[in-house]
């Protein structure tokens, strides 16, 4: 195959793209800073510095020609108005959000927080950052508030809410025909056009999170402002199916397995505020009017709408929150609901095959949009919606739509696709064919459907003009791949077989998507074993076989209508690994979708016996790689075009692809069904997440970095996850912790005491932060890397903070340290009361504070700064100060003994309590069993401190020093610590049930293995001791103490006096 090389009319070769070693670049919780790139002569990949600019691929005559042309800058365009917005959400980010309220300044923050338990996608906290910066900043004209100069001015922010193309800014040719719009003008000029927002993002990547994150972003700054409709307290989560339906109910507040709790989206005390708004979850079949127009027990989309007004529709949708508008209407796979061109014919051009799928496409996208349309009329002048956000992988139009096919919707504000995705670690790397032993540069998996079509003989050919090949045909030129790919299957299934007890066993998943029902059904036959057979009876037998008479008698009879046969399925082997895929009566390990089967029961349709087998269908199809659901025994699944919204199975290992791939888009939206992760927990050695690999051949994907996979060769990567949790038979092992989020500091009588001996020493660290340096002129250019440097003719000088010191006394410092720790002990201590009667009282404990802390701040940098030889006005600078009012402020606490009440936690309003009964997490990292603790594997590390510890927690198990211990991953124990006016939350090593005796509280130390240490590592542990004194005096988990271990082979000696220790102190 060649192509044109520019207007010479010159032939070359064609090169297909090269794979790359390792795909992933970036980590998926920071923004990308490298991408890869392919050189469109040689195909080769390259690191290129910087973040992809966002864009998208369109179909041209000379698509599918070959890998490279797809690659040709020609046919890539940019999207203008999400670049543009990078670049504004970036610097309103890095301005710490300024503008906006509050409110939302705290969730930004909040989400972006690098000490969460269960970290946030960048993808996701940018998607979120742009449509709020849009609703809440730019939609309600505060971009003064911005102070920066947006690269969406405010005249091309107001043409996009109009419809109308924007200025030069957005780089548009001369005859451009599409641009960017925030509206979505319906046809009719009386209705109001939708201001619409869509945010793309790969699948896999997590919108279910996104679209989480923008209801509380709604519902936290309504319920702070009830009186503001700016906000919306009603949101209408739309879905394409029953399936995702089902899966979009973690969404409402009050559902058990909500993500606002799973995933830590609102801080606590906010919590009750979501309550306060309503989640409506509706699959889009329920905008259809109503209407009395039936055919037998089905209800039609195409029914005369006059019978049912906006304000009949809007109470039917809404029910009893009618009145609460204007709503915000998320689309949950957005790119379903669209109108067609306008002045255009819709579906033409469109083989018979294509428009019978595309009018159940246009049927869905007009009911949806239309029901949209009727909520916006329902408000009267004022909208009835606030805007629309569409969360998609893929929001582009499709054939016969009337607009080109691939073409981007135009509200676009946001895109993480999946090259981005892979690069950065979140989905699954597709592993494509690079070589095979025809020496061709592209091999014949890669573009198998074309390679089967060419090779047809007119005999094998289906009748018309498309020329299909026979269903059987293409078994017989497609085993080779398959066999070959479920050799792949095999591997990866045996080397789950052979994994250690513990580990993940669920059985990975081969899909093969098929062109039409037909070759599904041929594939499906021969590799499940299944047929369908007519039974016959014994009744029947002696009916043929009767006496003569009894024949001449029926012929002289009126011919009765015969019975019709009864059909029964048989199994038997199938035709590629047998043992491995074939189905019996008992389980089923191949299974294929009947689409229309599937369809009726995703839009709750259908007679009851259909429709009990269409669900049937449904949830085994939704539950495939779920323990102990319907579909977790499936291995295998043959379906139809490709696999709908709502499957998220995450074991797909394999795909086939069996059908013509036109576009990339096509080829996205198949890929990226099988490329949902396992294992989302970063290496922490490189902050990447471990790559996992997919297998794919015959969907021709040419702009995405891929995993290249010989035929001949092995893969090391594919070993199965280890599967971390808790055991039910070690329960009585369990430990229980308080989740901690803060401390209640409150003062009476204004007495504190501090125990220096047990805080953390604070170190000058010259070697870090520098108190001289020698200067000199430079001559010329200094290369780095290269020759010594020359002699230079200028001598060194000396430069250092003399005048610094000379002006600052050592007790100016501790001055300053004591009245700032004052001033925020007063803000804590004094927050109970308000007005006036908070200033008195905190003048007055000031005065009675002050001398108090001065002495221990000075007995503190006495005996415990380490200054290493550096001038003792070192500790003025900000990067020490800040440092040791945080240390001392934090080791102070009431005195109890004097009457104080004593510090206490602040427990999270959700989950106060944690368990090692909640632990259940896999990894691909090494692991070893426990004997002694609730959770059944400790993953290794990588300076195996941690393993060097286990084995020694155990030996003081055996030696009745301690009873048991679990590992903190995947637990959840966090400590709250301030470190240079920052909040963190530090997760230390292990939990420790010490061997106290009978009838003596509990005692259980919370063990920090470490080695090299530094401040912030002070502070973690200054921040652990004060959590164990909260807890302590809080009582109702036992006794809690902090130990810090910096040589593991000596932590039973250790342990054996600590317990002692507990012991005296108990006594």
């Amino acid at each position: 195959m060649a192509r044109g090389n520019g207007g010479s009319g010159a032939q070359q070769t064609e090169i297909p793209i090269q794979p790359v070693e390792r795909p992933i670049l970036c980590s998926p919780y920071a923004e990308p800073d490298q991408h890869w790139k392919y050189d469109t002569q040689t195909g080769a990949a390259r690191k290129e510095p910087g973040r992809r600019p966002a864009s998208y691929w369109y179909k041209t005559e000379r698509t599918g020609s070959a890998q490279l042309s797809l690659l040709a800058q020609e046919q890539q365009d940019d999207l203008p108005l999400p670049n543009l917005l990078r670049e504004d959400v970036k610097r309103w980010r890095e301005a710490d959000y300024r503008g906006a309220t509050p409110a939302t300044k705290e969730l930004l923050r909040h989400w972006s927080r690098e000490d969460r338990e269960r970290r946030l996608f960048f993808c996701q906290r940018e998607a979120v950052e742009t449509l709020i910066y849009l609703a809440e900043i730019r939609f309600n004209a505060r971009t003064s508030r911005l102070r920066f100069t947006p690269k969406v001015s405010e005249e091309d922010l107001g043409r996009l809410l109009r419809g109308e193309r924007p200025g030069p800014a957005f780089g548009l040719p001369a005859d451009a025909t599409f641009w960017p719009s925030l509206i979505d003008k319906p046809a009719a000029p009386s209705l109001l056009p939708l201001r619409r927002m869509s945010a793309k993002l790969a699948t896999g990547s997590g919108k279910t999170l996104v679209a989480a994150m923008l209801i509380a972003w709604a519902f936290v700054n309504r319920g702070i402002s009830p009186e503001s409709r700016e906000y919306p307290d009603v949101v209408l989560v739309c879905a394409p199916n029953l399936t995702v339906k089902e899966r979009l109910a973690v969404l409402r507040p009050d559902a058990a397995s909500n993500y606002y709790d799973a995933f830590d989206l609102v801080p606590s005390k906010w919590r009750p505020l979501l309550a306060r708004g309503t989640v409506i979850i509706e699959n889009w079949h329920r905008f259809a009017p109503e209407s009395q127009h039936k055919e037998g027990d089905r209800n039609h989309a195409v029914v005369d709408k006059g019978e049912e007004t906006p304000q009949d529709f809007l109470r039917r949708i809404l029910r009893d929150k009618a009145d609460r508008l204007p709503i915000l209407v998320i689309n949950d796979e957005g790119h379903h609901c669209w109108r067609p061109a306008p002045g255009t014919k819709a579906g033409a051009g469109l083989t018979g095959e294509e428009r019978s799928a595309f009018e159940e496409e246009a049927k869905e996208a007009t009911v949806w949009v239309d029901g949209l349309d009727r909520l916006i009329a329902a408000g009267g002048e004022k909208p009835g919606i606030a805007f629309v956000v569409d969360l998609s992988a893929t929001p582009f139009r499709i054939k016969g739509s009337g607009y080109p096919e691939g073409q981007p919707f135009p509200w676009i504000v946001s895109d993480f696709g999946l090259v981005d995705a892979i690069e950065s670690g979140i989905t699954k790397i597709p592993r494509l064919p690079v070589q095979d032993t025809t020496g061709r540069p592209d091999p014949r998996y890669f573009r198998l459907w074309e390679a089967i079509r060419d090779g047809l003989q007119p005999g094998e050919k289906l009748p018309g003009r498309q020329g299909k090949p026979k269903p059987e045909v293409v078994w017989r030129e497609a085993q080779g791949a398959l066999v070959q790919i479920m050799g792949q299957w095999k591997e990866r299934f045996e080397l789950i077989q052979a994994a250690q007890p513990g580990a993940d066993r669920t059985p990975p998943c081969l899909i093969i998507v098929c062109d039409n029902t037909d070759i599904a059904e041929e594939f499906y036959r021969r590799i499940s074993g299944e047929r369908v057979v007519e039974t016959t009876t014994e009744a029947e037998v002696e009916e043929v076989l009767g006496e003569d008479d009894k024949e001449e008698e029926a012929e002289a009879a009126p011919k009765r209508k015969g019975k019709t046969p009864t059909p029964r399925i048989a199994y038997g082997h199938g035709e590629v690994f047998p043992e491995l895929f074939a189905n019996t009566p008992e389980r089923k390990f191949t299974i294929r979708i009947d689409s229309k089967l599937l369809a009726q029961a995703e839009a709750g349709e259908g007679t009851k016996k259909k429709a009990d087998a269409a669900e049937a269908l449904r949830r085994v199809v939704a539950t495939v790689g779920k323990a102990g659901e319907p579909g977790e025994h499936v291995r295998c699944v043959v379906s139809v075009s490709m696999l709908t919204e709502g499957w998220d199975a995450n074991n797909v290992t394999q795909i086939l692809g069996l059908r013509a791939f036109t576009s990339q888009l096509l080829c996205e939206q198949v890929v990226g069904r099988g490329l949902r992760r396992m294992d989302y927990r970063p290496d922490p050695a490189t902050g990447l997440l471990a790559e996992e690999y997919c297998d794919v051949y015959g969907v021709p994907f040419s702009v995405i970095p891929f995993r290249g996979r010989p035929v001949d060769r092995p893969e090391p990567d594919d070993a199965p996850p280890n599967l971390i949790k808790a055991l039910p038979e070690r329960a009585a092992m369990e430990m229980r912790f308080p989740v901690v989020e803060g401390y209640a500091f409150a003062l009476r009588r204004n007495l504190i005491r501090c125990d220096i001996g047990a805080m953390e020493r604070l170190r000058i660290e010259p070697s870090e932060e520098p108190t001289g340096t020698f200067v000199r002129p430079q001559v010329g250019v200094k290369v780095s890397g290269g020759l010594a440097e020359e002699p230079s003719p200028f001598g060194y000088h000396e430069q250092d903070r003399a005048a610094f010191y000379a002006s600052v006394h050592p007790q100016t410092i501790l001055f300053q340290a004591a009245q700032r720790i004052v001033d925020e002990l007063t803000t804590a201590g004094t927050a109970q009361h308000a007005g006036q009667k908070r200033r008195v009282f905190a003048l007055q404990s000031r005065h009675a504070l002050f001398p108090q802390v001065f002495r221990v701040v000075e007995e503190y940098v006495r005996r415990k700064v380490d200054f290493n030889g550096a001038p003792p006005q070192e500790l003025g600078l900000e990067k020490y100060l800040r440092q040791l009012v945080e240390r001392v402020r934090d080791a102070i606490q009431p005195d109890d003994s004097a009457g104080e009440p004593p510090l206490l936690p602040l427990l999270n309003r959700t989950r106060e309590i944690g368990s090692t009964a909640d632990v259940e997490f896999r990894t691909k990292r090494p692991v070893f069993a426990t004997q002694s603790s609730h959770i059944s594997h400790v993953v290794a590390d990588t300076q195996q401190w941690e393993q060097s510890a286990t084995f020694r927690l155990e030996e003081a198990v055996r030696q009745g020093i301690v009873r048991f211990y679990a590992r903190n991953e995947g637990l959840g124990l966090t400590i709250p610590y301030e470190f240079f006016g920052v909040d963190h939350a530090y997760e230390p090593d292990f939990l420790v049930r010490m061997a106290t005796p009978e009838g003596e509280p509990d005692l259980t130390l919370i063990l920090e293995i470490k080695g090299r240490e530094d401040n912030q590592t002070a502070a973690k542990h200054d921040g652990a001791k004060r959590w164990a004194r909260a807890v302590n005096a809080w009582g109702k988990l036992g006794r809690w103490d902090f130990h810090v271990c910096r040589n593991p082979q000596t932590l039973v000696k250790e342990l054996a006096f600590l317990l002692r220790r507990g012991q005296s102190a108990a006594a």
